[in-house]
């Protein structure tokens, strides 16, 4: 004699974690005459008349550069945007630079200030 008893089945529920790839933030401030870029992501220089900051390709590939006092930026290779060996900042001015292929890219500036 057959019976209809319900089945059971058993779900088994995996959960699988996944750790962001997005890379730790590094921001630092810096009051020296010269600096090599070293893996930040943000650069804020200040306390100083002036700065030299020399983008390193080899650690750095994307930066943010915010200038509280004058701040000569210059590529390690290659050019910035294709057609400049060094940019000067301004006080105030905060620029974002992508190393691709070679060259170092401004994606992104606040402009000129006028004060």
């Amino acid at each position: 004699m057959m019976t209809n008893l319900p089945t059971r089945k058993n779900i088994i529920k995996y959960q699988t974690l996944v750790e962001s790839s997005k890379e730790k933030e590094k921001a630092i401030i810096i009051s020296k005459a010269q600096y090599h870029t070293n893996d930040e992501s943000l650069l804020i220089v200040k306390g100083i008349p002036n700065c030299e900051v020399t983008l390193n390709s080899k650690l750095t590939k994307r930066i943010i550069i915010k200038s509280l006092t004058t701040v000569l930026v210059k590529s390690d290779v290659g050019t910035i945007d294709e057609e400049w060996d060094e940019l000067l900042l301004e006080k105030g001015a905060c620029v974002q630079f992508q190393f691709v292929e070679g060259n170092w890219y401004i994606l992104s500036s606040d402009g000129l200030k006028m004060f």
